[in-house]
C-alpha cells in the first residue's frame, strides 16, 4: 500500500511539475515586450512593448530619410539647393529586426520560446543609395541651365592678316565619382538625428569642362603667320566668268589642310556647282576659246598654284593650259579638265594650313597662313626656250579664183617654258630647280583658197581622231 501512494505522489509531482513548466513557458512565449539588452544601433528597444518597437522604428526610419540635405555650389556664383534624403534615392531598413519581432508573437509556443531565447540583442541598421534619382535631378539639361554650355575658341584673321583668338568658354559640371563619395561619408548610420535638426551640408564638387576646340588646340596646328598672298586680276572678264570664279573661290575660302593632306581641285569644282552652279563663259576646247559653262574655274586653281609654289608646297598633280592665259606668266598657270587633268598639292609644311580665297574690285586673291621659317622665301622664273610657229590650215572656197587665198583668221605662235623654283635662306640662294616643262601649242592662221573645177570634187581632208579636251570649264560648246 505505502508502494502506490509513493508511486501516487511521484506521478502527482510529475505533473505538477509539468504543468508548472508549461506554465513558466507559456508565460515566457506569451512575453509582448522585447527581449532586455536589444539595441538597433544606439537605439535602445529593449522592454518596448512589440508592437510600439515595430511602429517606433518604422516612424523613425521616416524621420531619417526626411532628413534634409543642403547642397552647395561655389561657381559661378554661389547657390544652394535642398532635397531630402530620400529624394536623392537614400533608404534605410532593418528587414532582419523586424522579421525577428515579429517571430516574437508568431507560431507556436515552441517557435515563440526559440525566438525569444536566441534574440540578438545587437542589431545593425542597413542604408542604401541609389544615386539614379539625384541624377536624374541633377541631369545633363539641369547643369546646361546651371552652368551653361562650352563655346569653342575661334580664330580670327584680322584685316591686316594676322591672327587672334576669340578663347574658348569653360562650363562646370558635377564630378559624379568625388560626389557620390561625398554622399556616402556624409549620411547618417543612427537615430541621433530628428526632423528639426540642422540639415546636413555637402559643397558640390565640380570639374571644368572644356569644348573641343581651344586656343591651344588651335595654336597648336601650327597657323602661325600669313605666308603668301598671290593677287590675279579679273578686269577683261565677263559676269559670266567673274561668277564661276567667285563660286570656287567660296569652296576654297576657309580650307584647312591638315599636315600630309592633299588638296583636290576637282572636289572643289564639283562643290562649287552642287552649291552654286555655274554659268556661261568661255571654256578651252582643242586649243580653242569657245562658249562654254563654268569657263574661269582654272583662275582659281593658277592662282592657288603660284601661292603654293612660293611656299614651297609639294605640287602633287598639275598641267599648264594649251593656250596662254592673260592674268599670268606662261609657265605659272595650272588648268583643269574635268576627269581628264586636275590640280593637286600636297600639305608637306608638318603643321596645319589655312586657305583664304575671295574675289574683290574684280581681283581674285588668294592666301596661305600657316607655318614657314620667316628665313626661308621662293621666287618663281619663267624662260621661254623655244617659239613655236604658227602653222597654217587651208579650206577650199570656191568662191575664190583659182590658185588665190585669203587670210581669214591669223595664227599665233606656241611657246615651251621651263619655270624654276629658287628658295633663299637668309636671302642666300640655297636650290634652283625646274618645276615644269610646259608647251603650249600654236594656233594655225586660217586660209582661204580658190580651187579649180578638179579640185572641187576632191574628198574632203579627214578629222583628226585626237581626243577632245575641255579645260577651264565643265561644259562646251555653248551656241
Amino acid at each position: 500500500m505505502k508502494r502506490i501512494n509513493g508511486a501516487l505522489i511521484a506521478i502527482s509531482a510529475f505533473i505538477a511539475g509539468v504543468a508548472a513548466l508549461l506554465g513558466l513557458g507559456y508565460q515566457y512565449s506569451n512575453q509582448d515586450t522585447v527581449p532586455k539588452g536589444v539595441m538597433l544601433e544606439n537605439w535602445t528597444l529593449g522592454g518596448m512593448k512589440i508592437q510600439d518597437a515595430l511602429q517606433q522604428l518604422e516612424g523613425r526610419i521616416n524621420i531619417l530619410e526626411e532628413r534634409k540635405v543642403k547642397f552647395i555650389s561655389e561657381q559661378p556664383e554661389q547657390f544652394s539647393f535642398t532635397y531630402s534624403l530620400k529624394e536623392i534615392g537614400v533608404s534605410y531598413s532593418a528587414d532582419e529586426l523586424q522579421t525577428a519581432l515579429k517571430q516574437l508573437t508568431a507560431g507556436n509556443m515552441i517557435d515563440r520560446i526559440k525566438a525569444r531565447y536566441s534574440f540578438h540583442e545587437q542589431w545593425n541598421l542597413h542604408t542604401k543609395w541609389d544615386d539614379t534619382r539625384l541624377k536624374n535631378k541633377l541631369n545633363g539639361q539641369w547643369e546646361k541651365e546651371t552652368f551653361g554650355v562650352p563655346v569653342n575658341a575661334v580664330r580670327n584673321i584680322t584685316k591686316s592678316d594676322t591672327i587672334e583668338y576669340i578663347p574658348e568658354k569653360n562650363v562646370y559640371r558635377i564630378d559624379w565619382t568625388l560626389l557620390s563619395q561625398q554622399i556616402e561619408a556624409m549620411l547618417p548610420s543612427d537615430f541621433t538625428a530628428n526632423k528639426e535638426e540642422q540639415s546636413l551640408q555637402i559643397t558640390l564638387p565640380l570639374i571644368i569642362k572644356r569644348p573641343a576646340i581651344t586656343v591651344n588646340s588651335l595654336k597648336a596646328e601650327g597657323i602661325e603667320r600669313k605666308m603668301i598672298q598671290f593677287t590675279t586680276d579679273l578686269y577683261t572678264s565677263g559676269e559670266g566668268r567673274v561668277y564661276n570664279v567667285s563660286s570656287a573661290a567660296k569652296i576654297v575660302d576657309g580650307m584647312i589642310l591638315k599636315p600630309g593632306e592633299i588638296f583636290n581641285y576637282a572636289e572643289v569644282i564639283a562643290a562649287a556647282d552642287k552649291k552654286y552652279g555655274f554659268r556661261e563663259a568661255p571654256v578651252i576646247l582643242n586649243g580653242k576659246l569657245v562658249p562654254g559653262i563654268g569657263g574661269g574655274i582654272c583662275q582659281v586653281s593658277s592662282t592657288l598654284y603660284n601661292a603654293a609654289i612660293r611656299t614651297g608646297l609639294e605640287i602633287v598633280e598639275r598641267r599648264n593650259h594649251s593656250l596662254p592665259v592673260s592674268y599670268l606668266p606662261k609657265g605659272q598657270d595650272a588648268t583643269f579638265a574635268e576627269g581628264v587633268i586636275n590640280f593637286r598639292f600636297k600639305n608637306n609644311t608638318g603643321k596645319s594650313l589655312l586657305i583664304q580665297s575671295a574675289v574683290n574690285n574684280r581681283k581674285l586673291t588668294v592666301k596661305l597662313f600657316g607655318t614657314l621659317p620667316r628665313n626661308v622665301t621662293y621666287t618663281i622664273e619663267s624662260h621661254v626656250v623655244e617659239i613655236l610657229t604658227a602653222p597654217d590650215k587651208y579650206v577650199q572656197n570656191p568662191s575664190l579664183a583659182a590658185g588665190t587665198r585669203q587670210v581669214l583668221q591669223g595664227g599665233k605662235p606656241g611657246y615651251v617654258v621651263d619655270t624654276y623654283q629658287i628658295k633663299r635662306v637668309d636671302g642666300k640662294v640655297t636650290e634652283k630647280k625646274r618645276i615644269s616643262h610646259d608647251t603650249y601649242r600654236a594656233q594655225p592662221s586660217l586660209i582661204a583658197v580658190g580651187v579649180t573645177d578638179s579640185e572641187k570634187s576632191s574628198p574632203a581632208p579627214s578629222k583628226s581622231d585626237q581626243k577632245s579636251i575641255l579645260e577651264d570649264g565643265i561644259e562646251g560648246p555653248v551656241f
